[in-house]
């Protein structure tokens, strides 16, 4: 499976648009990491724990979005795009990956 950020891939002709697919996670931020990231905003520097949240959120919702795209019978995703929201009173982040499923020749 293919995924990129552009419309083309090279070497590769699209033979088929089939159609937009996405996959969204939602993850928590627990107290813990928030007192540990309030801690570094005070001090500098970055926090890992949050890093490391939205490094995994990111993934999942990749990974949804490809499965949706191989249950279509896509062998490629272009112009994948991620956006990323803070949901409510913070503490909550959703993630949410999208793009074109593509048959490539």
């Amino acid at each position: 499976m293919i995924v990129t950020t552009t419309n083309t891939v090279e070497g590769q002709t699209i033979s088929q648009y089939i159609r937009v697919v996405a996959g969204e996670t939602v993850v928590g931020i627990n107290m813990l990491k928030d007192i540990t990231a309030g801690f570094r905003n005070i001090v500098g520097g970055r926090s890992g724990d949050y890093e490391g949240e939205i490094k995994q959120a990111r993934e999942m919702a990749l990974g949804e979005m490809v499965q949706r795209a191989i249950e279509l019978g896509a062998n490629g995703v272009v112009g994948v795009d991620i956006d990323y929201e803070s949901l409510g009173q913070g503490g909550m982040i959703m993630v949410t990956a999208s793009g074109t499923a593509v048959t490539l020749s």
